[in-house]
């Protein structure tokens, strides 16, 4: 389902004919940097520890978390085997603890299954997602777009693409999300490639005036 490098030069030429200002953006970034960080159940975790505290405090709490599995490495059946107590002396607030844990039996009890989000339709991945307490559709979007490659994911509520939206194409900063996703049709079937472009956008200095 995710686009391969020949695809992803394809969808960018067709942002930069389509769309005069993201074609600049594009020109001014450079190159797609985006890889696929893995996907499944540890994504997922580090997914909803990261949720509403800074980058560093997150890498803190995951790199803790590793430390107490075997193998470094986060599976259903050792986050199962883990107390409570354990979660939350690494960093694991009480909320997030009720949501890692709801991760884990959805995971078991295959509520949820990462082959078959996988091999799913955008929608139909989100919805199956969207089952775990913790998870909503923005995490679900971020799961497809940084996890799976999907190359046409527009995450409305991202408070980013929304900044960004309004500096480059002059939207009111009270829009409504379909003002957004009317100005985001135009980037069809590349949607994913165009956001990535909005969040570098954020980064860049301000040209100077003329």
């Amino acid at each position: 389902m995710a686009a391969d490098a020949e695809q992803m030069d394809r969808l960018l030429r067709t942002l930069r004919r389509r769309d005069r200002i993201l074609g600049e953006v594009i020109r001014r970034v450079g190159a797609f940097g985006l890889k696929p960080r893995g996907r499944g159940f540890q994504v997922l975790v580090q997914a909803i520890i990261s949720q509403q505290i800074s980058t560093s405090a997150a890498e803190t709490i995951h790199r803790r978390l590793r430390e107490l599995v075997p193998g470094r490495r986060i599976t259903p059946a050792a986050l199962a085997a883990l107390s409570d107590e354990q979660l939350r002396e690494v960093g694991v607030s009480p909320q997030k603890l009720s949501y890692v844990r709801d991760l884990t039996r959805c995971t078991l009890e295959r509520v949820i299954d990462f082959r078959r989000i996988a091999a799913s339709d955008d929608e139909t991945a989100v919805a199956e997602l969207i089952q775990v307490r913790g998870i909503g559709r923005w995490t679900a979007q971020m799961y497809l777009i940084f996890s799976l490659g999907r190359p046409d994911v527009f995450a409305v509520d991202d408070l980013g693409l929304r900044n960004a939206m309004q500096k480059l194409y002059g939207i009111a900063a009270d829009a409504k999300p379909p003002v957004y996703e009317s100005q985001a049709e135009i980037w069809k079937p590349a949607r994913s490639l165009a956001s990535w472009y909005l969040w570098r956008s954020l980064e860049l200095p301000d040209e100077p005036s003329v």
